[in-house]
C-alpha cells in the first residue's frame, strides 16, 4: 500500500447530524404580523366591505323591496356573507393581500415558500373565515401563538408577515421563495 491509502484509511469519516428545518422555523420570528396589526388590518377589510356592500348589494335590495333583515340565512345575510368571502378571496388568491393588509404592509405567505393555491385560499379564506365570523373570539388563537399563527393558518402552513422583510430577503419574492 501507498503511503497516500494509509492515510486515507487511518482517517476516520465523521457524519454530521443536522436536524431537519421545519418551515415555520425558516422565517425569522420579526417577520410575522401580530395580533394588534392584523386586527387594525381586519377592521379596514371591513370598511371596505361594508362600502362595497353598500354600493353593490343595498341598492339591488331596496330597487326589488326585498328585506334587508341581517338574521341567521335570510336572502340578504346570504348576500352580505357573498361578498364578505369574496373579498377575502379574491384579494388574497390575486394579491396575496387585502386592501387592509395592503395598507399595513401585511402579505399571506405559505410557510415552504409555494405560492398561494385555489383550495388554500378557498378553505383558509372561504370556509375557516366563515367560522371564525360566525365563532368571533377564534380570532384570538393568533395572539397567543408563537410564530402569531390563527388557525386557519396552522390548518393550511400560512402565515401573516410584514411585506418589507419579504423584500429586503432577498430569498423572498411575491410571497413565495425563489
Amino acid at each position: 500500500m501507498t503511503e497516500e491509502n494509509i492515510a486515507f484509511q487511518s482517517k476516520r469519516q465523521v457524519y454530521h447530524y443536522e436536524p431537519k428545518i421545519v418551515p415555520e422555523d425558516a422565517i425569522p420570528k420579526q417577520y410575522f404580523a401580530g395580533f394588534w396589526i392584523r386586527f387594525l388590518a381586519y377592521l379596514v377589510d371591513l370598511i371596505g366591505i361594508m362600502a362595497i356592500t353598500g354600493i353593490l348589494v343595498n341598492p339591488i335590495f331596496r330597487v326589488a323591496g326585498i328585506s334587508m333583515d341581517k338574521s341567521f340565512f335570510t336572502v340578504y345575510w346570504i348576500a352580505i356573507t357573498v361578498v364578505f368571502l369574496a373579498y377575502f378571496i379574491l384579494l388574497t388568491k390575486f394579491f396575496g393581500q387585502t386592501l387592509g393588509k395592503m395598507l399595513f404592509g401585511l402579505r399571506v405567505i405559505k410557510l415552504n415558500g409555494e405560492k398561494l393555491s385555489w383550495l388554500t385560499v378557498l378553505f383558509r379564506e372561504g370556509a375557516m373565515r366563515f367560522v371564525l365570523k360566525t365563532v368571533w373570539p377564534l380570532y384570538l388563537v393568533c395572539a397567543f401563538t408563537p410564530n402569531k399563527q390563527g388557525i386557519a393558518d396552522f390548518l393550511e402552513s400560512t402565515s401573516v408577515v410584514h411585506n418589507g422583510y419579504l423584500e429586503l430577503d432577498d430569498k423572498w419574492t411575491n410571497g413565495a421563495k425563489k
